[in-house]
């Protein structure tokens, strides 16, 4: 009997820069779900070569549902502190090399559109944002795309879409169009 794992999938992380240009969060991370058990171990191997071996994470207990005190992540557990006055899009990750990691979590129902701009905003160099304020710009953006494209709709379907112009006949006039008085035939 073989036995087989399923292969994890891999992080959708951005991180900044290494610049001198350090802002408040150190990158964005857009989970797959909302079960840290299952989320945890493709996130610590995706910032193991950047911070180390991540030993402790903190978390708002709001955006999990199963709130684990350990998770096993390969051949040890990661700790994990629960702290419902922390940000619920925040998670703040601890290492024993280069000490903590802090990321903005976009929620996995998120669209992808909206889940690109919150992690290049998240991870540019010099981010002074915190995570609220990023979901909250990013709330207001999806609200006024929403609106914009609710106005296109009803343009296109009320009648509104570029009319095509009602055509009066016209004489052509041409050079093989004489104007000829009336009563003369030819």
């Amino acid at each position: 009997m073989t036995s087989t794992t399923a292969p994890t999938r891999q992080a959708r992380l951005a991180l900044t820069p290494n610049t001198a240009a350090a802002g408040l969060l150190d990158g964005a991370w857009w989970p797959y779900s909302r079960d840290l058990a299952d989320e945890l171990l493709p996130l610590v191997e995706a910032l193991r070569d950047r911070f180390g071996r991540v030993t402790r994470i903190t978390a708002n207990p709001a955006s999990w549902p199963v709130a684990l005190r350990k998770v096993p992540v390969g051949g040890y557990a990661v700790h994990v502190g629960w702290f419902a006055d922390q940000d619920p899009d925040t998670m703040i990750l601890l290492s024993y090399s280069l000490g903590r990691c802090d990321l903005l979590v976009i929620p996995p129902e998120t669209e992808p559109a909206s889940a690109a701009r919150l992690m290049a905003a998240a991870s540019a160099p010099g981010n002074v944002r915190t995570t609220g304020s990023l979901m909250s710009e990013e709330h207001e953006t999806d609200r006024l795309l929403r609106e914009a494209g609710a106005r296109e709709d009803a343009w296109e379907t009320d009648g509104g879409a570029s009319p095509q112009p009602r055509l009066r006949p016209r004489p052509v006039v041409g050079a093989r169009m004489i104007y000829l008085p009336h009563g003369v035939r030819r």
